[in-house]
């Protein structure tokens, strides 16, 4: 299996201990398997704790985020200075949507209906 590959079926399995505080220690090789790095995502899914890569696809956005600044004329520390800049205001934007997301799954929030997005068609 590929990293950052999801199977829906089991691939290993490992007992873990939750301290007090409600901490757990990642499996090294799962860690590794997944590709995690300082944050990760965390949601129930189907009555199961789910921790994955907080962004999948962070690649892209730092692609596009970073030809953006060359285009705009940043280079060297500045460019740097930037796109930690810019990579802050994404992960914000991304956890806000989530967050709205969540809240109008657990009905806390309305959201769209299907027919404001397509029309009564």
């Amino acid at each position: 299996m590929a990293k950052n590959e999801f199977n829906a079926g089991v691939l290993d399995r490992k007992i873990i201990n939750i301290t007090g505080k409600r901490q757990i220690t990642i499996p090294k090789k799962f860690y590794k398997n997944l590709g995690l790095g300082k944050e990760a995502e965390c949601f129930i899914e189907k009555n199961a704790l789910v921790i994955r890569p907080l962004y999948q696809n962070g690649e892209a956005f730092s692609v596009e985020i970073l030809k953006d600044l060359v285009s705009e004329g940043y280079s060297g520390d500045e460019l740097v200075a930037r796109f930690t800049e810019e990579r802050q205001k994404m992960k914000a934007a991304i956890g806000d949507l989530i967050k709205e997301g969540n809240d109008i799954a657990a009905g806390k929030k309305k959201g769209a209906s299907m027919e404001d997005v397509f029309g009564k068609d």
